[in-house]
């Protein structure tokens, strides 16, 4: 393969690896992407980076939401974010 056409691989390549992992893809696309990480070691070097982001994105706790701004403090941002926007 021609480093352009191999380069246009990857990108499909890591479109589909999340559908990939989750078992969402046809059996002839999951033949094609096996094929392909075969011997494309960036590819894997990337799918084992996606795996391991799952796995810890699983063992993190959801964490509490925050209480909602007082009107005060609600006033103050938004007077900033006009502000910022004046500027530009």
């Amino acid at each position: 393969m021609e480093p352009d056409n191999h380069s246009d691989d990857c990108k499909q390549i890591f479109a589909l690896l999340s559908e990939y992992l989750d078992a969402e893809l046809n059996p002839e696309s999951c033949e094609d992407i096996q094929a392909h990480l075969a011997g494309c070691p960036p590819c894997i070097e990337f799918l084992e980076s996606l795996k391991r982001t799952v796995r810890l994105c699983h063992n993190c706790e959801s964490a509490e939401a925050p209480a909602p701004l007082g009107p005060e403090t609600r006033e103050k941002l938004l007077a900033a974010y006009r502000k910022s926007l004046s500027r530009r």
